[in-house]
Order: structure tokens, then C-alpha cells, then sequence
């Protein structure tokens, strides 16, 4: 991956300190967990940190920050007349066309899909595979909207999907064929991969899983105005267009402290200050227009609202007013995420089969092994992770790393997936061979451990 210019926060005239005070609120947040931070300013780096066992190559599951990629690819179509924004969606699926009777549902524009205005009051993921019969994009026509499409807001994820379906259905190509020549290869980005349904098609509102640097760059080029090293990658106008708000999403009308009252665009929110695409547990792109700066983040952080108060407080105030020394240029190294805490004890770790215990949490999960220092999972499928030493963070050849403790008599295990934000814990009974397990933060719609792999 062509890498962005390097600079320094001074340069850019950022005052290092805030920055600094970031990165100190996030790791002191109990539901915030950072994985990677890249700060922008004037198209240049300026801070940069990957929490280990977490890497710069190593591309990650955005989750739902995959939707502002999808609305890349649909103003792309867009561009080449492949897609009308105002034609009906349903016109793409003429083989749904005698199934669907509701008015409403006939009525969908695909700017509607767009902004998550469908009409829905709700998410209709569930329902809608139901009704579908697996069909995620048939599933949503045949459940008829409460309300005129266009009127309200819903974050409804069958209206992204339903993009990719059309897009792919147009082009002719999956999703990633289609960007890989307008967007990926332009922006130097070829470590990709995301995640399909069962019935063959892109999921498009999830299952993305890119570097930390990808998203910076699609920041970079949204902030630029879909420009990319003096060229127009994404059509001109379609930037202002797609990150406006077409939709309020406080039905109230009030704003507050909330970042997600502030309207939402073409599969983008409007923020305090400036826009953003985010997935859960706190993957961000956050685009600030007016201080010229993009923020791209990766965590596991249950308390999103945090992470960008945290932007808010002590980022944007150190923009230029001034500039100091800073640690978070990466001359100090990056930090470690947190390892089982235990009793400091240290012996061999016992070599077997264990099998689940009554407090176990994840039923899936049927045996975890130890033999030749690996650990083996195996939840239908085999899954294997290197086993060191305790003081530190053991990363082997698959994508996945582990940290262990001894607490007593039980031995303690973190997991943690590197390609996603998520960490499996572990705690075994050598005496007893048995076995618990549970999600530090459990993963969306996953029923594989091996779906947490970058496709």
C-alpha cells in the first residue's frame, strides 16, 4: 500500500500536547480500547499509533465504516450511468416486480437506500432475511415501509445492501472488483477483503476488512473533494452531495451533545464537527473539513459517544495554536493492549483436551486444545494460535495473537483476532480439563470464529 507523506504536528501546525492528551483520555476510558489512531492534517500524517499485538499492515474489520466505501462505489456508478439516484430500486430487481404490491415499497428511490430513508421505522436485517428467504434485498421490498420513503430515518442495513446488490447487478462485478480499478488501486490500498452473504452478494453495510491507512486515505480523498494526488477519483460534486444531511435523525429535532443527531448523508453522518463513517465498537473516519485534518481510529470501544468527545476536547483545540514535542509521532514505540492480569505465578502450561464448563459462554465453541505450544480452537473448524512466553504478546503465523496468567490453579488466556476488534478470553482448568469461555465484546453477526478472517 502507497503510504501517505509523513510530517510532524508542528509542521502542520498542531500543538503536539493535544494530541498526546488524546491518546492518554482514550487509554484511560474503561470502554474504550484503541487499536490504531492516524491523525491528518494538510494531506500529511502527523501522529500515528498501533496498540500491540495490533499492526500497521494488518487490515481490520470496519464493521458499518464499510457503508462509506459502499458510497464511494455508488457515486462511481453513478458517474458512468450505471444507476439513476432517482429511479426506483425496485427497478433493478425486475424479477421481484410481481411480488412487491405495497405503494411504498414500490416507491424506494435509490437516494432513499442512500440515506437510510426507506421508510422504515427500524432495522429490518432480521425480518428481512426471514421474509426473503435469505434474500436480504427481497426481504426489505416485501416488508411494506410505516412511512413515506423519504421521511424519516431509520439505520436500516438492508438499504446499503440493497446498494451493493444493485451496483454489482449493473457493473456486472462483485464490490471489490468494481473499486479495485476506481478506487483501491488509484489510492494505493491492496490488502482488502469483505465478507458475502449466502446468496453470493457483497454484504456493503459490514464485513469490509482494510489497513488503518485505507481508511486515512478514502478521509484524505473525501476531504479533498474526491480528488487523489491532483486527479478526480470520485465524480466532482459527489462528495458535498453524499455527506450533507439528506435525513434529520433525531425525530425531536434537538441536537444536544450527541454525535448521531446531527443528519445523516449517503451512508454518512453528520457530526458536531465535520462528517464521519463509523462501524461499531469504534472504527471511525472522521473528515473535519474545516481544521483540513481527517482522523482514521480502530478500537474495540463499546462507548462510541467517548471516543469522539475525546476528538472534541483535545484534538481540535490543539490545531493551530501552536506546537510542542510529542511522543505520538512514533518515536516512543506503540503501546500494548492489557494481558490477563493473574498472581504472577509461572509453571508449564499442561498439554490436553478441554471441554466446556457449566459457566461457559459460547456454546459453539466445543473443545480448546494445547499441544506443541499451540493453542487449538475448534469450533467446527479448527483454529490454531501460537502459545510464548507470559510476559508478552505471542503472534504466529495465523492472525490471531495470545497473552496468558496463571491465577492459581487456572490459566488464563486473551485471544485476539487480529483482522477484527475482537478478544476471546479464556480460562482453563488443568484438574478439572474443562473449560470457559466469552467474547470481551462479542462479535456482529459472526456464527464462525473463522468469519472473523479477513475473506
Amino acid at each position: 500500500m502507497t503510504e501517505l507523506p509523513r510530517s510532524t504536528p508542528a509542521a502542520q501546525g498542531i500543538d503536539a500536547a493535544g494530541i498526546d492528551a488524546l491518546l492518554a483520555a482514550l487509554t484511560s476510558m474503561p470502554d474504550v480500547e484503541p487499536h490504531s489512531l492516524m491523525v491528518l492534517r494538510h494531506g500529511r500524517v502527523v501522529a500515528e499509533r498501533w496498540w500491540w499485538p495490533y499492526r500497521p499492515e494488518t487490515p481490520q474489520l470496519v464493521y458499518s465504516l464499510s457503508k462509506s466505501f459502499t458510497s464511494a462505489a455508488l457515486g462511481l456508478a453513478v458517474a458512468e450511468g450505471l444507476i439513476d439516484l432517482d429511479a426506483p430500486a425496485l427497478s433493478y430487481f425486475p424479477e421481484f416486480d410481481t411480488r412487491v404490491t405495497d405503494a411504498w415499497s414500490r416507491s424506494v428511490l435509490v437516494r432513499h437506500l442512500a440515506s437510510m430513508a426507506s421508510g422504515h421505522e427500524e432495522d429490518t436485517i432480521e425480518p428481512a432475511l426471514r421474509a426473503g428467504m435469505g434474500d436480504m434485498a427481497l426481504g426489505m421490498f416485501l416488508l411494506p415501509p410505516t412511512f413515506e420513503p423519504g421521511a424519516v430515518f431509520a439505520y436500516n442495513q438492508p438499504c446499503t445492501y440493497t446498494i451493493a446488490a444493485i451496483i454489482e447487478r449493473t457493473s456486472g462485478v462483485t464490490l471489490t472488483e468494481f473499486l479495485r480499478p476506481r478506487l483501491f488501486q488509484p489510492l494505493g490500498i491492496h490488502r482488502y477483503g469483505w465478507s458475502t452473504d449466502p446468496v453470493g452478494r457483497t454484504l456493503g453495510f459490514t464485513g469490509l476488512h482494510v489497513p488503518t491507512e485505507a481508511i486515512a486515505k478514502l478521509g484524505q480523498l473525501h476531504l479533498d473533494g474526491g480528488r487523489w494526488q491532483g486527479k478526480q477519483i470520485l465524480p466532482e460534486g459527489w462528495v458535498a452531495e453524499a455527506t450533507r444531511a439528506h435525513v434529520a435523525t433525531n425525530p425531536a429535532g434537538t441536537t444536544g451533545d450527541s454525535d448521531w443527531d446531527r443528519g445523516y448523508g449517503f451512508q454518512f453522518w453528520r457530526s458536531r464537527h465535520g462528517y464521519r463513517g463509523d462501524g461499531a465498537l469504534g472504527q471511525f473516519m472522521v473528515v473535519l473539513p474545516e481544521a483540513d485534518a481527517v482522523v482514521a481510529l480502530t478500537s474495540q470501544s463499546p462507548d462510541m459517544q467517548a471516543v469522539l468527545d475525546a476528538m472534541w476536547a483535545h484534538l481540535l483545540p490543539a490545531i493551530d495554536v501552536g506546537s510542542g514535542p510529542s511522543s505520538a509521532d512514533g518515536s516512543s514505540g506503540p503501546d500494548e493492549l492489557v494481558r490477563p492480569v493473574g498472581d504472577g505465578t509461572s509453571r508449564e502450561i499442561p498439554e490436553g483436551t478441554y471441554g466446556p464448563g457449566t459457566d461457559n459462554e459460547i456454546e459453539a465453541l466445543r473443545t480448546v486444545g494445547i499441544r506443541a505450544e499451540q493453542l487449538v480452537l475448534d469450533d467446527g473448524e479448527e483454529l490454531t494460535a501460537a502459545i510464548g512466553g507470559p510476559a508478552s504478546w505471542t503472534v504466529g503465523d495465523e492472525p490471531l495473537a495470545t497473552a496468558y496468567a496463571w491465577s492459581g490453579d487456572t490459566l488464563l488466556i486473551d485471544v485476539v483476532f487480529l483482522e477484527s476488534p475482537h478478544r476471546l478470553q479464556l480460562t482453563l482448568d488443568p484438574a478439572a480439563r474443562t473449560f470457559t469461555a466469552r467474547w470481551q465484546t462479542t462479535p456482529l453477526g459472526v456464527w464462525a470464529m473463522r468469519s472473523l478472517r479477513m475473506p
